[in-house]
């Protein structure tokens, strides 16, 4: 099998290509990445020489490219996306670009190679938000109602994927997640940022609706997913990949810092964000009965082996947090 795997170079996407390689080690991936602020080619250092790897840098957006990278392929995965919700609050143009006219390129190139297998990696805030205190989850029939310009975005690529579906027939499957977390995941999300502060005895910024909960699950759980989708999904359906695991930001903070045995001296609360969405949670009942996955990581393992990962690869964060990140930063966390 020979894989289009766009976004590869980020923390999601280089997860999936770890992932794909432990379980079909004779597969054949092709790697599309702009190297944005958040590509980062270390991620998959110890398979740049493997044959059957290849690196393309490259955007999502520029059709002739992409063309030529789908001859030959079998499925294309797009996990390429600006999303980070701060960000697209300062600057939703490029998240239009990206997310939006970036998924219909690839659409277009899929559907004139031939109707090639595609599946898109969308997320549950497509649905908007969930009241704390309300007793339901996201379902894939919900409709769309985001309310920040990333939520926005990723709902607009979902409607592009189906009208290739409906009006081209491009075999094509979605699916939303919930908050990732795991190794190699860039330092602006909470997590890592989180841990990495801490490590550094640096004030963790904590939004002052700090209950708002999330709904997290691990990264290899996610490709576990991803995987199965590709291989037994339903044509033109979506599937949640929910775990039910359900924490505040709050909670997050609290149990990181006791598992690096750090002062809670270090939570900082600031502004809120704009437009700061209370709850997600996804109801995984589909993809549960239908294809029989589920998570098989227990979240407090998972925790600990992902702090664990930081504190040994220091040189990998401290790189991501330097420059042109670390400037984002002081100017967006103030007090």
């Amino acid at each position: 099998m020979k894989y289009l795997i766009t976004g590869g170079a980020g923390f999601i996407g280089s997860n999936f290509i770890h992932y794909l390689f432990k379980k079909y080690p004779d597969c054949e991936v092709v790697n599309l990445d702009l190297l944005t602020y958040a590509g980062n080619l270390d991620n998959l250092k110890d398979i740049e020489n493997n044959p059957n790897y290849r690196f393309v840098k490259g955007d999502i957006g520029d059709l002739d490219l992409v063309s030529k990278l789908v001859q030959g392929i079998d499925m294309i995965v797009n996990f390429a996306a600006e999303s980070h919700n701060d960000r697209a609050i300062m600057d939703p143009g490029i998240f239009v670009k990206t997310n939006v006219l970036g998924t219909q390129i690839l659409l277009e190139a899929a559907k004139r190679a031939g109707n090639k297998r595609f599946h898109h990696i969308s997320t549950c805030e497509v649905f908007g938000d969930l009241e704390l205190n309300e007793d339901r989850k996201f379902l894939e029939t919900d409709k769309f109602q985001p309310k920040t310009p990333y939520n926005a975005s990723k709902a607009a690529a979902n409607h592009e994927v189906m009208a290739y579906f409906h009006t081209y027939k491009l075999p094509v499957t979605i699916s939303h997640c919930s908050n990732n977390y795991g190794p190699y995941q860039f330092p602006e999300k909470l997590i890592p940022l989180f841990v990495t502060n801490a490590l550094e005895d640096k004030p963790l910024p904590l939004f002052k609706n700090s209950h708002y909960k999330r709904e997290w699950i691990h990264v290899d759980d996610h490709s576990s997913a991803v995987d199965l989708i590709l291989q037994k999904g339903k044509i033109g359906q979506s599937y949640n990949i929910g775990t039910g695991v359900e924490k505040s930001v709050e909670e997050i903070t609290d149990l990181l810092l006791k598992i690096l045995n750090k002062p809670v001296s270090l939570k900082t609360y600031v502004s809120d964000r704009l437009q700061h969405d209370k709850r997600y949670v996804l109801d995984n009942t589909k993809i549960k009965e239908e294809l029989g996955w589920g998570p098989q990581i227990d979240f407090q393992k998972g925790m600990e082996e992902t702090i664990q990962w930081y504190q040994e690869n220091k040189d990998w964060w401290q790189r991501c947090k330097s420059g042109s990140y670390q400037d984002y930063y002081n100017s967006y966390y103030k007090k």
